[in-house]
């Protein structure tokens, strides 16, 4: 009896303009062929996802670049229902800053933290403007040794590209770094650039965008290996 097709929630505003949502099918396509499974997604719009959106019908959630979201609460949202549900969760780009933001807000208790983009005069912009931007830029990431994504990409020094200009303020950065968030990724400067969460099966951010690599005809490691948590973890 053949199982059942994996199901995948995109959390982000579709815009087939942006080139990671470009990326994103061909990423899965590519790790649907790799690891023999069907993988289904659904894109969900942040400003139609609220109490009612049905989460639980899916196996993993990955929440997509292009931020700022239409909704930045119907993002949260998903993000929080996967980390409390223990469902797989990647986030890239804006999916990192979210998470970032989730956790600050639901874990840390911070109910003041904003993100720097659409709340700049917060006290507690727990996401900042990079001290320079990463537009369209290619930088090595160095990756903590046992960490779910170097596993992922059996290394520990990567290249992947940016199209970014947020990021973890360091002025939290280690009140945000506790036992259960760990950093895994630092760029070439020594800059936090990818997070996971220790109690949790498969929560994986970076600030980078592996997808892009599916449009030059290499499988993201990590949307490989996502997947297959995805696939390990459901019922």
């Amino acid at each position: 009896m053949e199982s059942r097709a994996l199901r995948i929630a995109l959390i982000g505003d579709r815009d087939p303009n942006v080139t990671a949502h470009q990326a994103i099918p061909v990423a899965l396509g590519m790790a649907a062929e790799h690891t023999g499974l069907t993988v289904q997604f659904d894109w969900l719009a942040t400003d139609r996802i609220d109490a009612d959106t049905p989460l639980e019908a899916f196996d993993g959630v990955w929440c997509v670049p292009a931020s700022p979201y239409r909704s930045e609460d119907g993002a949260l949202r998903a993000i929080r229902f996967a980390r409390e549900h223990q469902r797989p969760f990647l986030g890239t780009c804006g999916g990192f800053q979210h998470a970032v933001l989730e956790f600050s807000r639901h874990v840390l208790g911070w109910t003041d933290a904003e993100h720097g983009e659409t709340s700049p005069d917060s006290n507690r912009a727990v996401l900042a403007p990079l001290a320079c931007a990463l537009v369209e830029t290619v930088d090595s990431i160095h990756l903590a040794a046992g960490s779910l994504i170097a596993k992922a990409y059996e290394t520990s020094q990567i290249n992947e590209g940016y199209r970014c200009r947020y990021g973890v303020n360091p002025q939290f950065e280690r009140e945000l770094l506790t036992q259960r968030l760990h950093a895994v990724g630092h760029d070439s400067a020594g800059d936090l650039r990818a997070i996971e969460l220790t109690d949790h099966p498969f929560f994986v951010a970076t600030l980078f965008q592996p997808e892009r690599a599916a449009l030059k005809g290499r499988l993201p490691p990590l949307v490989r290996a996502f997947v297959q948590a995805c696939a390990q973890g459901r019922p």
